[in-house]
């Protein structure tokens, strides 16, 4: 339920962007980002500047080309979004907070149960997406390619 108290906590009126993290996101997710790597030059980049701006690409769908200026570098947003989709940051960063969301409400961390219906069962069996819509789907064939095609319109009823 929506208490006062609950709204003041939601409010996002004094940021830059409605994407951008609050002190109090930060705080949870700040530790969960890894720190840079030991040896070569030192990172003079703002972490937090960097998260703000993918989840300004994520929350509007903007092109690379299109980050306000006020963010860093589309280049740098980039390279980091990368690293941290290839070194599994953004995947652990999502079970964390999923998890602590759960036990906020009372809930152990990892659900206990999962409900599989007739028909993802059967697309698991057959090997997946991939499979099913070459079972389904007839072959097309072009007129060209049918002996009987005519260049004159036919007489219908």
């Amino acid at each position: 339920m929506w208490t006062q108290e609950h709204r003041q906590s939601h409010d996002r009126k004094g940021l830059r962007y409605p994407s951008d993290l609050t002190d109090a996101e930060w705080a949870l997710v700040g530790s969960l980002i890894p720190p840079a790597r030991r040896g070569g030059r030192p990172r003079d980049v703002d972490i937090r500047e960097v998260l703000n701006a993918v989840f300004y690409l994520l929350s509007t769908g903007c092109q690379w080309d299109a980050l306000p200026r006020d963010l860093p570098p589309k280049s740098t947003v980039y390279e980091y979004f990368s690293l941290w989709r290839s070194d599994r940051t953004l995947l652990r960063l999502h079970q964390a907070l999923y998890a602590q969301v759960r036990e906020a409400s009372g809930r152990k961390a990892q659900p206990t149960v999962a409900i599989l219906d007739s028909q993802s069962a059967k697309a698991a069996q057959k090997g997946g997406r991939r499979s099913t819509r070459k079972a389904t789907t007839r072959a097309r064939r072009s007129p060209a390619a049918n002996g009987t095609s005519s260049s004159t319109p036919s007489a219908c009823c």
